[in-house]
């Protein structure tokens, strides 16, 4: 069964309003040890999201603003001018309150959504977390990547049987096979034979797709080869 994010999602989610106070804002991730936290209105829809980054821009270019002749170090400059967000750096350097602070649209999830597209997610825009939110917007919970990590600490035990349960002793095989699986520390082992080389491929393709599975190693026998042969000219 494939993981979603309502599976490993935070309910319990500290947020913030537009009005709250920079201070009150960096209070709240050091008591909840949290790199961010979203910014909800009144009927708890997601506006945005303030982050460690976001508030460490007043003190990155404080002396910058208060000090005629300081350049700030170098990694500090070429984030600050490469940043997509071009002037609004220097909008929250002087930014009070979370609206001011926060970066919006937020990027959110579903509940409903894979745990990998959660990741993917997360990668491509760079961001520790995810606010979870339903159709309309609303705040359900939130998704780090702690939480996504949980995926991986399944016990041998229970990826096995989930492998042998709901792959090899499915009935969608046609023929009947001899294939197992063992599991060491999230690496499973197919061994036994299959009818079709072709069902030996695919057994293997599904056993990554489980999860907690860290690599598949196909020792996977065949009878009959019925993979198409590639004619070159």
């Amino acid at each position: 069964m494939r993981m979603k994010v309502k599976d490993v999602m935070t309910t319990q989610v500290a947020s913030v309003d537009a009005s709250t106070p920079f201070k009150d804002v960096a209070e709240i991730l050091i008591a909840h040890g949290v790199s961010a936290v979203p910014v909800v209105d009144d009927g708890r829809h997601v506006v945005g999201v303030v982050s460690e980054a976001d508030l460490l821009r007043k003190e990155e270019f404080r002396e910058q603003y208060y000090r005629e002749g300081y350049r700030p170090p170098l990694r500090a400059r070429l984030r600050h001018h490469l940043s997509l967000e071009g002037g609004r750096g220097r909008d929250k350097a002087y930014g009070d309150t979370a609206a001011e602070l926060m970066t919006a649209p937020a990027v959110t999830i579903r509940p409903h959504a894979s745990v990998v597209s959660a990741m993917r997610l997360m990668d491509e825009h760079g961001v520790k977390r995810l606010p979870v939110v339903d159709g309309d917007g609303v705040l359900e919970g939130i998704v780090s990547r702690r939480d996504l990590l949980k995926v991986f600490v399944r016990s041998d035990d229970d990826i096995a049987a989930e492998v042998r349960e709901d792959i090899l002793d499915d009935p969608f095989w046609a023929q009947p096979h001899d294939a197992t699986a063992t599991v060491t520390h999230g690496i499973v082992t197919l061994t036994g034979r299959m009818q079709h080389r072709s069902d030996a491929q695919l057994a293997a393709r599904m056993t990554h797709r489980v999860n907690g599975v860290v690599d598949v190693i196909d020792k996977l026998e065949w009878t009959v080869d019925d993979t198409p042969v590639w004619k070159g000219r």
